[in-house]
């Protein structure tokens, strides 16, 4: 689609009704498909570290925006279930401020999103995580942030999580990511890595991901999220 065909999606947010992706409510003159009510309401959650317990081995540091629940759940499955990818740019904007938090303070970054496969791409209208890294990158160089978006890792097949109990999910996750080549490169080579994903329940899927980055030579410092389950308590 083109530009024309992306302002007319935005123009179209502007003037005819249409369900609000955080509470699923018909409303009129939605920005990005949400209304200001929700918005409010995603604007007031504040990014601080969350820990699954037990957490699993090679896990760093995660912080998450705020609770699998309410308008981020709900505006979360509109984006990757339900392909209103519109809602990529917000969603990578909180991200990007969930990895400010994460950091401290303005520094190279390497943002790595773990990889989807090829299955799950399709099912979720294209690479989901990808789109937010990206979203999430142009929001932090905006304030200052010298950002890169890598791509590491490739994703193996394996089940859907959500068919699996959290054994299962540990078995999948171990085996479910080999580096794309020895090393990051030079031009990571200063930058503090992060490790991106949407949802953090168990934590086996960012660990095993760390672990594979830790075969390519680079450790990463920390993991943000935009939902964690509310299994989780903030550490």
């Amino acid at each position: 689609m083109g530009v024309l065909g992306g302002l007319w999606a935005d123009l179209n947010d502007l003037v005819l009704p249409a369900d609000c992706a955080g509470c699923r409510e018909r409303r009129a003159g939605l920005r990005h498909g949400v209304c200001p009510e929700c918005v409010a309401a995603l604007d007031a959650l504040v990014p601080r570290p969350v820990r699954p317990t037990p957490a699993p081995p090679g896990l760093p540091p995660c912080f998450a925006l705020g609770p699998y629940a309410g308008p981020l759940r709900e505006t979360l499955l509109a984006y990757k279930d339900h392909g209103r990818h519109g809602l990529a740019r917000p969603l990578g904007a909180l991200l990007a401020e969930v990895v400010a938090t994460a950091v401290g303070s303005a520094r190279p970054l390497a943002l790595v999103p773990v990889p989807d496969t090829a299955a799950a791409a399709r099912a979720r209208y294209g690479d989901h995580l990808g789109r937010l890294a990206r979203h999430c990158a142009e929001r932090l160089r905006v304030a200052g942030w010298p950002v890169r978006v890598l791509r590491p890792l490739r994703a193996l097949p394996r089940p859907d999580s959500v068919t699996l109990d959290s054994a299962g999910r540990a078995a999948a996750a171990a085996a479910a990511f080999r580096p794309r080549s020895a090393r990051l490169g030079p031009d990571a080579a200063d930058a503090v890595l992060v490790v991106l994903d949407d949802i953090v329940t168990t934590g086996v899927t960012l660990a095993a991901a760390s672990r594979a980055l830790l075969a390519s030579g680079r450790t990463p410092t920390v993991t943000a999220v935009l939902a964690a389950t509310q299994k989780r308590v903030p550490a």
